[in-house]
């Protein structure tokens, strides 16, 4: 797959050697992979089939459910065939194709929680307005969008500027496939893709950052000046919203520190949790946290498990 014959497969070398711990190491995230499964299916399922649910809110969610559903993919039958494992390597061809799917998760991901900010900006700030801008036309193309250019701009990244750089090693410190890691590895300059890489991260991250600042600016103003029926209604749509936010900001933050500056004075555990963490806890508590804390989805559920 690389341009070097040597380069057929990749050695995960942050794995920690467990003994018969890894059994309920497998079994741990076996419990973990079973409850995003069905945790996220079931509230996709809820929100398609309820046509009280198809409001554009709901839809975005939808596609949040779904993109967890894949990113969850491409981590978790990995990690549950190497944990049992005494060696830990990967063909260079499943390599590259978990770094696209992660990498592409993480934009969707990113950019829908932009996209729910910017919906609840609408609701709140532009309530006699709302329907008009919001239409389910515009709520499906910016849907499209989303993956569409996660996908190409991740199709790009990875078979057009990482497969075709030839590799000087086959390591990974890391317990799965990341592209940083990978380009390091390069025997020539990577120059055209550390800009590109950081120019895209830095144009777009900061792009979807302001406008998530400039969303809940709005609403907290909005929120100050109006009544109280106004408050209960922003905190009761928005709070999910930002404890997903916070959550998924806090775990790439420390995966993107720890991978670009070499934190190899933290301990490996430490290092392992915390590359994990922005792949594991956001697609297991999001529907947790939706499903509880949104009225309507609340409602429903609890209609369906009553058999009304």
């Amino acid at each position: 797959m690389f341009n070097s014959s040597l380069v057929s497969h990749f050695v995960l070398g942050a794995y920690i050697d467990i003994g018969s711990l890894k059994y309920a190491a497998f079994l741990i995230l076996l419990l973990m992979y079973g409850g995003i499964l069905l945790c996220n299916l079931l509230l996709i399922v809820i929100i398609c089939l309820n046509r009280t649910l198809h409001e554009p809110m709901y839809l975005f969610l939808c596609s949040m459910f779904f993109n967890e559903l894949y990113g969850s993919a491409a981590i978790f039958p990995m990690l549950l065939f190497q944990v049992l494992q005494d060696i830990h390597v990967v063909s260079s061809v499943m390599c590259l194709l978990q770094i696209f799917v992660l990498y592409s998760y993480g934009g969707i991901e990113f950019a829908t929680i932009a996209l729910i900010s910017y919906d609840r900006y609408l609701a709140i700030c532009r309530p006699l307005r709302y329907n008009s801008i919001m239409t389910p036309n515009k709520t499906a193309v910016l849907i499209a969008l989303t993956w569409c250019y996660f996908i190409l701009v991740n199709v790009f990244i990875t078979y057009g500027l990482t497969a075709p750089l030839t590799l000087c090693g086959n390591i990974l410190r890391k317990i799965y496939c990341d592209n940083y890691y990978v380009v390091r590895l390069s025997c020539f300059d990577t120059r055209v893709n550390n800009i590109f890489g950081l120019t895209h991260m830095f144009s777009v991250v900061l792009g979807i950052i302001l406008l998530i600042i400039y969303t809940y600016v709005r609403i907290l103003h909005v929120c100050l000046n109006g009544s109280k029926q106004t408050r209960q209604k922003a905190l009761s749509t928005c709070t999910p919203h930002l404890l997903s936010l916070i959550n998924f900001s806090f775990g790439a933050f420390f995966e993107i520190v720890q991978s670009r500056f070499d934190m190899i004075a933290l301990p490996n555990p430490l290092r392992v949790f915390l590359s994990l963490y922005w792949l594991v806890v956001q697609p297991l508590i999001n529907p947790l946290v939706y499903g509880l804390k949104m009225t309507k989805i609340r409602l429903v559920l609890r209609m369906l498990l009553c058999g009304k």
